[in-house]
């Protein structure tokens, strides 16, 4: 298989343009082309990891953490970074890296530690803006259908859990070519009037490309009368975070048992118990984030959340919770421990014969005595 067609897989679940500014998510080293014959899925592509998969002959790695965040000047073996690239260079390795763009997924990361603590009716901490595209089209009303059986097939008209969303309206449409124009309806030099059906869909803006291709192949004019429009809304469906309800209400004590046991941790840093938890005194709204999440805490406090359980808080960062909600560091690598699940269920889902493993190297550089 090549290395092209699972790239292809795994952007089309976490689009690249979904990553943050500083990220650096996608194809790290090999090429497209290259023939894959078997992956090794990870949280960190480190050198030992790097070792497994020499030893158990794979020729691709596919990490949630891109091993390189900034340019290399060098590639001289004198840090881990360029020893394992080095290492994958001579053992003609790939390296694939899906990071903040997975993070950002409704179904990504912090969807897979909503599951592991049962968490229901689920939704964004914090939603991007500025994602979504609508286009305006204006078509022949019997080729109405055709078009926007392209546009939906292009990627046009999904909302959340429904698909081939779009808005119609019926009126005139008047146009006049000159000499230099084959008009589809009409004549050459004299205004025509024609029937028409306005469409509007929306999508997300890294789509843009698809969209219109698919509009300009089936629309049957010589000249393609479109608008596009950023929309400012909030995407519920894309965004950092995640808050849902645990399905019965706990005691503080018996939740941080329970947490632990899901996550499978070693220790949780937290602050004391508030007074406000809920009218019970239990918690039931819970606030998630793998990775730093300590950006999300207001967000968290905003949308009722008991406790906000993420990694990499701050000694000072924790008097913030103000006895609004409960602040619970579990780690970094534990709270992102579980992404290899996801890779693992993508390309299960789409290559159900292709070979892939998870690594057993534990890369967290933390260690507790």
């Amino acid at each position: 298989m090549k290395l092209k067609e699972i790239i292809t897989c795994l952007e089309k679940f976490a689009p690249p343009a979904l990553q943050e500014s500083y990220d650096n998510a996608g194809l790290i080293a090999g090429s497209p082309d290259s023939e894959i014959s078997s992956a090794l899925l990870c949280l960190d592509c480190t050198e030992e990891v790097m070792d497994e998969a020499i030893a158990a002959q794979c020729n691709l790695v596919i990490a949630h953490h891109p091993i390189i965040f900034s340019g290399l000047k060098k590639i001289t073996g004198t840090s881990y970074i360029e020893r394992v690239i080095i290492k994958a260079i001579e053992n003609k390795i790939a390296i694939y890296a899906a990071h903040t763009n997975l993070d950002n997924m409704r179904n990504g990361v912090n969807a897979r530690i909503c599951e592991r603590l049962g968490l229901h009716s689920t939704q964004i901490l914090l939603p991007l803006k500025n994602q979504l595209v609508k286009l305006f089209t204006f078509v022949p009303e019997n080729y109405a259908s055709a078009v926007r059986d392209a546009l939906f097939q292009a990627g046009a008209g999904s909302i959340g859990n429904y698909d081939e969303c779009s808005f119609n309206m019926e009126g005139y449409g008047s146009f006049r070519g000159n000499e230099r124009t084959d008009p589809f309806a009409g004549e050459k030099g004299i205004r025509h009037r024609e029937m028409e059906t306005k469409i509007e869909v929306v999508f997300p803006e890294w789509l843009t490309k698809n969209v219109v291709a698919a509009l300009k192949q089936s629309h049957p004019y010589e000249e393609v009368a479109y608008d596009l429009v950023i929309l400012g809304n909030e995407w519920e469906h894309a965004g950092a975070g995640m808050v849902g309800v645990l399905e019965k209400e706990m005691e503080f004590v018996d939740f941080l048992a329970f947490l632990k046991e899901k996550m499978d941790l070693k220790i949780i840093r937290h602050t004391a118990p508030v007074k406000r938890i809920n009218i019970q005194g239990t918690i039931s709204r819970v606030a998630v984030c793998g990775g730093a999440g300590s950006f999300l805490l207001k967000h968290a406090i905003a949308n009722n959340a008991d406790i906000f359980i993420t990694a990499d808080f701050k000694y000072h960062q924790f008097f913030d919770a103000e006895n609004k909600i409960i602040i619970a560091d579990i780690g970094h690598y534990e709270s992102e421990q579980f992404t290899q699940e996801i890779f693992a269920d993508v390309l299960r889902q789409n290559f159900p014969n292709f070979a892939f493993r998870i690594t057993s190297v534990n890369t967290n550089p933390i260690k507790y005595y």
